[in-house]
């Protein structure tokens, strides 16, 4: 599998539904499901190991995981926060470690600072990386009211990247218009209240993605279960079995 294979998926007649993943385990799960392509979540790597989100402070932790993936049998799409470095040297840099680890795609983040900081990190990242496939992000609709969010799109896609990440964003004529005034691909995240797949590919979506719901979810369930244990009922839902579970960890 190659960088073209990836961003091929985000031109194909289905968009790219890309899960989101955090540890071996539950990449390993989600490739025996049969996806051919799947990310990590920044978040879901950063609270497993008791470290904040956004903060930068998982770079280590996000290049072992990516050695510890990258050549399996999917492509990688790495969540990088926003290149764990505000000198886009730097992040250029610790692409090309993620790139030689196996990654075929990269997620930054603008987290609402600088537009030009993050365009000029982008750009960067491009020039060091030229195949790594650059999903730029821009946080106009978590951290703000969504007004910037056609400028700083202008601004990362001048500056070379593959495709533009809006989330937080669920509005159907918003998403539609959008869709209409790129010329790179647009990647939204998935919201239960928001759009549904089916819906979100009309719309012109190439990319859906799962953010750290998987991660979410994940705790969730399991405080499900002990509150069903503590109650004295049956667990709802499936549980792998131990061997289901050792087996993703089979050479």
């Amino acid at each position: 599998m190659t960088v073209t294979a990836f961003a091929a998926l985000h031109h194909a007649d289905t968009p790219l539904l890309l899960p989101n993943a955090w540890d071996h385990a539950s990449v390993a799960a989600l490739a025996a499901e049969g996806f051919e392509a799947i990310g990590t979540t920044s978040l879901g790597v950063a609270a497993a190991a008791g470290l904040p989100d956004g903060s930068a402070a998982t770079r280590d932790l996000t290049l072992g995981l990516t050695l510890q993936l990258g050549q399996g049998p999917f492509l990688l799409s790495v969540d990088a926060e926003g290149g764990f470095s505000d000198d886009p040297d730097e992040v250029a840099r610790v692409a090309r470690e993620l790139a030689a680890a196996g990654a075929v795609g990269i997620n930054l983040e603008d987290g609402l600072g600088s537009a030009g900081l993050h365009a000029a990190k982008i750009a960067a990242v491009k020039a060091a990386v030229p195949g790594l496939f650059v999903n730029a992000r821009t946080d106009t609709y978590w951290l703000g009211d969504g007004a910037e969010t056609m400028k700083r799109l202008e601004a990362y896609q001048q500056a070379g990247a593959d495709c533009v990440f809006v989330p937080g964003l669920t509005d159907d004529k918003r998403i539609a218009a959008l869709v209409k005034s790129l010329d790179v691909p647009l990647n939204i995240l998935y919201s239960p209240s928001g759009p549904a797949f089916p819906h979100l590919a009309d719309l012109g979506v190439r990319r859906v993605s799962l953010g750290s719901y998987l991660y979410r979810r994940a705790l969730g369930a399991a405080l499900e279960g002990v509150a069903d244990i503590r109650a004295g009922r049956p667990p709802r839902g499936p549980a792998p079995t131990y061997a289901e579970v050792q087996a993703l960890s089979a050479p």
